[in-house]
């Protein structure tokens, strides 16, 4: 009789089945003193011949990292399909949502359209690229990964550079183009944090050498956003952290209180000036506060109760002629279930579901410990981001400014976005079938 195992139990054995492939009988110093004689081989595979490999322009013989892959598993499929779809439906309600805004002030209605098709076809060619190239290829670089984050989370605050836009310091603008630093530094988050969990697998339990790295990497990331003015990115950055060390194994009950002290900081941040506590309070009472701080999800909720079962149809909301502010990016999910109604809102949210349990799904297959860390952590990026949107466009959590996955206008936060799917796709490409 065939039994179904639970998350718990998976993980358990994706341990197991790691820790099987290593060597037995054999000292960890013998391991890597073997495996260094062996890079001296004149067989070896080198940069060029990895480029090549990479590429598709080699003919020699397949090498251990450039073993030859059977057919995709149909969680490959599932997570591609998701991830299409979203991007072609966020391109249509973009136009929807942005057209007679950006003609009503001169501007053609497919201005901010146009430039999210460009951000779309950027990342679509970061996905390829991120699908077709080992992910492992990505564990080496964590700490040039990450220095490069440190310096552009610090260009908006060069002069002529940075731009402050809603309170928040988080934007750099280069003429027309403008990029958020912030979104770039959640892939860099989750690679370091799976490379530092998958190197120190064996000290779980010292808090030395795991916990309190993993409270330095969280605070650094989330830090450096806060400092930005940008509260929305911090909790997703600390979350992508956390959730990689849940997945990696760190016990629950230290880093539980990792995580009321992380929550404790986001509070004491928030309380620290009185604008931005009765803007995060608002919610608490939106009625009250909807012609000031609540106007933004007022007006949303408005529009999502004319949304009904089937909704107006695409291009007839009425709040996003200038009723309902950046109804194209923070919002957009208001527009979505106005013109879409329940369909809509069930479509949008169930593929978020299925995005995240198919990336659950990837992590517990992954090949290895990197693998599996990387895909929980982008899952858990994924999800975190989705319910803070979510929430804050339908009153339920404080507004952040948070984008939606796939779907706000924001050319950053779409090629990251994709580009991560990319990762999830890459260790699902090479998942162990169960």
């Amino acid at each position: 009789m065939t039994t179904t195992l639970n998350v718990a139990d998976r993980r358990r054995a994706t341990l197991e089945r790691q820790q099987r492939r290593r060597p037995h009988g054999r000292p960890a110093q013998a391991t890597r003193r073997t495996a260094r004689v062996a890079d001296r081989r004149p067989d070896r595979v080198g940069p060029a011949a990895r480029i090549r490999a990479l590429l598709g322009t080699d003919a020699t013989p397949p090498t251990a990292d450039r073993r030859a892959l059977g057919p995709p598993p149909g969680t490959f499929y599932v997570i591609a399909a998701v991830v299409s779809v979203f991007v072609m439906f966020g391109l249509v309600m973009v136009l929807s949502a942005s057209a007679v805004t950006q003609a009503n002030i001169g501007n053609s209605p497919y201005a901010v359209f146009s430039r999210q098709a460009l951000w779309a076809g950027l990342g679509l060619a970061g996905m390829i690229v991120a699908t077709r190239v080992p992910y492992t290829v990505w564990k080496p670089l964590s700490i040039p990964l990450g220095l490069l984050g440190v310096a552009a989370m610090c260009s908006p605050f060069v002069p002529g550079l940075g731009v402050t836009i809603n309170g928040a310091r988080s934007w750099v603008r280069i003429g027309s183009l403008s990029v958020q630093p912030s979104e770039f530094l959640k892939v860099v988050a989750v690679i370091a944090a799976a490379d530092l969990l998958t190197r120190r697998a064996g000290d779980l339990h010292d808090h030395r050498r795991t916990l309190l790295p993993v409270a330095v990497l969280a605070g650094a990331v989330a830090t450096m956003s806060l400092v930005q003015g940008d509260l929305g990115s911090a909790v997703v950055l600390g979350a992508i952290v956390l959730s990689v060390a849940w997945v990696a194994g760190v016990p629950l009950i230290p880093l539980s209180m990792l995580t009321t002290a992380a929550a404790m900081t986001a509070i004491g941040f928030v309380m620290s000036s009185p604008r931005r506590l009765s803007r995060f309070t608002a919610f608490l009472n939106i009625e009250a506060h909807k012609d000031l701080e609540s106007y933004q999800v007022w007006q949303g909720m408005v529009s999502m109760a004319n949304g009904g079962l089937t909704g107006s149809g695409i291009g007839g909301s009425r709040g996003k002629l200038g009723y309902l502010p950046y109804a194209h990016s923070d919002f957009i999910f208001a527009i979505i279930v106005d013109e879409l109604g329940m369909i809509g809102t069930a479509a949008v949210i169930g593929g978020f579901i299925v995005l995240v349990a198919f990336g659950i799904q990837t992590a517990l297959a992954a090949p290895d410990r990197f693998g599996m860390l990387l895909a929980g952590g982008i899952s858990a990026w994924f999800g975190v981001q989705a319910i803070v949107n979510l929430g804050g466009v339908t009153g339920v959590l404080p507004v952040t400014g948070l984008t939606l996955p796939f779907f706000s206008a924001g050319g950053t936060s779409l090629f990251v976005s994709m580009f991560a799917a990319g990762l999830l796709l890459s260790v699902a490409r090479r998942a162990v079938r169960h």
